[in-house]
């Protein structure tokens, strides 16, 4: 089915931060409240350190919506939905969610400022959305009659990201079975808000993942490139120079006292020394400072390739912390991965786990295995997942092995990046944490029993990205919004 790919903040008040907020109001993604300063404590790093923030464009993209609310001008009276619905009610509520979400996500909003109260209305405000090119539009209907679903299909049919909420009153399935087969839109028929705001977090999403630059260490030359047609800048640097940087860079108190913060939060330590451990979190500071100079926004590097005969500490370390600090970073220089990474994180806003898939006959399952794994699985503001320090299977290095909650509902996706790109979507559920050793392979080893899934041995896809949460219809949603091909697994 394709190819093989193997080879915060905390005031006096508790203000919520952006990414907080994202998790924190009941709507959709499963990352809990932020309560407090005892959550970010434990994510503080030792010694005062930061986490590493991006650099790139897509740390200062703005996603741009348009907006607008659809509606006769007259009373309702018999027709939906009716003399009995407060319009102006709703729209003054939905107003503040909107603007609220946009806020939180950081995006500007243009909200038109009165109802389009008519179908030339609609047909201004539409080509004025296609001049502006807004990374998408979001029509709130609030009346079933007229010219409501006409103006519903204009903008789908703008050829803008659409996503249009329909209220239960605003809608017949007469209204939504032909526009709902539309590519490039999605329709939320409910009067449950969390809906509405993750059609505003698909379209900032999609906009943040189409300014990301990532860096990618590989082979002896530079060069720039896009991949396929999600829009992710691809930034060629020599592998070399994460030899060079590694050389010269000193082992500062800085990364003694990470290093020591990795050893007292772990559950035991079998087979690394302290020593690699430093080596280890020096490798974090090393992609650290190459993506500031790059200005990258995520990373990959062909590791094995480059390292596997080096006394140079793998970024098994690095890359583990970089995903738990929202910073995509991806395993052997893998496109679907670095892609599927940067989806997972900002449109869920926690890390994934790229792995190698496994099949399990006896329990008919997949064991997902690979040597780095991010710890703040349930989301970026949550507190880390247990961990052991453990070798790299190759018995070198030191690894974070993440152990994963038993029972946990959890996500697998993974783009093929191609024109059209594909994500391969499946979910299930966390049957145990695989011991290794004494199986071999990489250290971090889980199993998932998943949905519907018979046949494991043709488990479909590699490195795919394995997340907390069932998100299988959020993952369709994204596809037909910005017309990538989803293939059920």
């Amino acid at each position: 089915m394709q190819p093989n790919r193997c080879a915060a903040m905390c005031s006096h008040g508790h203000a919520v931060s952006r990414r907080a907020f994202l998790g924190a109001s009941a709507w959709m993604l499963g990352s809990a409240v932020l309560t407090g300063c005892e959550n970010l404590a434990d994510r503080r790093p030792a010694g005062g350190l930061a986490p590493m923030k991006p650099c790139g464009p897509a740390s200062t993209c703005v996603p741009t919506l348009r907006a607008a609310f659809v509606r006769r001008k007259e009373p309702y009276g018999m027709w939906w939905p009716g003399a009995i619905y407060d319009g102006e009610a709703a729209r003054a509520m939905y107003t503040k969610t909107i603007r609220e979400t946009a806020d939180a996500l950081g995006m500007k909003l243009d909200l038109r400022p009165e109802p389009i109260f008519s179908g030339a209305e609609a047909d201004a405000w539409v080509a004025e959305c296609q001049t502006a090119k807004p990374d998408g539009l979001l029509v709130v209907l609030l009346d079933r009659q007229r010219h409501s679903w006409p103006t519903a299909n204009k903008a789908i049919d703008s050829g803008i990201p659409t996503v249009v909420y329909s209220p239960v009153g605003s809608s017949f399935t007469t209204n939504t079975a032909a526009p709902s087969k539309k590519p490039g839109c999605v329709i939320y028929s409910t009067d449950d808000t969390t809906q509405l705001v993750y059609g505003m977090k698909m379209i900032h999403a999609r906009a943040k993942m189409r300014a990301t630059r990532c860096i990618v260490l590989r082979g002896s030359q530079r060069r720039d490139t896009t991949l396929a047609d999600l829009g992710i800048a691809l930034r060629y640097v020599p592998a070399k120079a994460f030899l060079d940087e590694y050389n010269k860079t000193p082992v500062t108190a800085e990364v003694h006292a990470l290093a020591e913060d990795y050893i007292r939060r772990a559950r035991k330590m079998t087979g690394p020394t302290r020593q690699d451990v430093i080596n280890g979190v020096k490798s974090y500071v090393v992609s650290r400072t190459i993506l500031e100079r790059e200005q990258g926004d995520a990373i990959t590097m062909d590791c094995l390739g480059a390292l596997w005969n080096k006394k140079i500490s793998l970024p098994c370390i690095a890359w583990s912390r970089m995903n738990d600090e929202g910073i995509p970073a991806a395993c052997e220089a893998d496109l679907g991965a670095v892609a599927t990474h940067t989806l997972v994180q900002y449109l869920f806003d926690r890390p994934g786990f790229q792995q190698d898939p496994v099949a399990e006959t006896s329990r008919q399952a997949i064991i997902g295995a690979h040597c780095t794994c991010a710890t703040r699985l349930a989301g970026f503001d949550q507190p880390p997942e247990p961990y052991y320090l453990s070798h790299h299977h190759g018995n070198r290095d030191a690894v974070p092995r993440t152990m994963w909650r038993v029972g946990q509902r959890v996500t697998s996706a993974d783009i093929l990046p191609g024109k059209p790109s594909k994500m391969l979507i499946a979910a299930g559920r966390v049957l145990e944490n695989v011991a290794v050793p004494p199986a071999g392979g990489c250290v971090v080893s889980v199993m998932v029993k998943f949905d519907g899934t018979e046949d494991v041995l043709t488990w479909p896809g590699f490195h795919q990205i394995w997340f907390y949460g069932d998100y299988q219809r959020e993952l369709n949603d994204f596809c037909r919004l910005f017309k990538i091909e989803p293939l059920a697994v």
